[in-house]
């Protein structure tokens, strides 16, 4: 998997030019990148793309991935990334009032086991 196919997300792909950039896309916004990135790149491009933003720290990036990778998080749904913007200034998903908009699940393939880990988690509630 590469960025191109994190491209076909227009949210991952607003994040990615943001980072290209070297903009500050802010805590939610990189963490928002790490739980999907992380799925597609590896560990160094993900880390690499965060410290392009310009108020990430090495340390800073390193420890965001280990913390998303460790705890396995899986990517955001639509209305955690939509909350999680309300706390910051930078947009997260650019075109919030699109209800297809910012929807990894629709734009992107993911793993087998991000999935199966969703259905655990589900049943585990039930």
């Amino acid at each position: 998997m590469s960025v191109e196919d994190l491209r076909k997300s227009d949210m991952m792909a607003h994040l990615l030019d943001a980072l290209d950039a070297g903009e500050n896309i802010e805590h939610y916004g990189r963490l928002v990148f790490a739980m999907v990135a992380r799925h597609f790149l590896s560990q160094e491009e993900v880390i690499e793309y965060l410290l392009k933003d310009e108020e990430c720290s090495e340390a800073e990036a390193k420890s965001l991935y280990q913390q998303v990778q460790g705890k396995d998080y899986n990517p955001p749904k639509r209305d955690r990334v939509l909350d999680w913007q309300q706390h910051q200034n930078f947009p997260i998903c650019p075109n919030p009032d699109d209800l297809d908009a910012c929807n990894v699940y629709r734009d992107l393939e993911f793993p087998q086991h991000v999935y199966e880990h969703i259905s655990s988690y589900y049943e585990q509630k039930a």
